[in-house]
């Protein structure tokens, strides 16, 4: 676990599952219905801290969640929630998930 802006944040060692390779993850992902401005805040704080709160909640409960974290890695994803992480949070664990391929 690792202590971001006084939340402790959970980062597994993604493993990507035989969907992400033909990029099937994102028909399973619990994301799907949401509205998709919800995962890309405009700022860090006020108002978009509620929305990145309600993205994440959104996450927790995704069966492909690792998937659409390696594919935002893999991808260089720079912008929005990923597998349950923002951007900050992805920026300062990447070397991290990237040395654990």
């Amino acid at each position: 676990m690792s202590q971001l802006d006084g939340a402790q944040v959970a980062f597994p060692r993604w493993q990507p599952s035989r969907l992400i390779t033909g990029g099937y993850w994102r028909s399973a992902a619990a994301c799907r219905s949401a509205d998709p401005e919800l995962f890309f805040p405009i700022s860090d704080s006020g108002k978009s801290l509620e929305q990145v709160a309600e993205a994440k909640a959104i996450c927790a409960g995704c069966p492909v969640r690792n998937d659409c974290l390696a594919f935002a890695l893999r991808t260089g994803q720079v912008d929005g929630i990923w597998g349950g992480t923002t951007t900050h949070e992805r920026a300062s664990h990447g070397e991290a998930w990237s040395a654990g391929r």
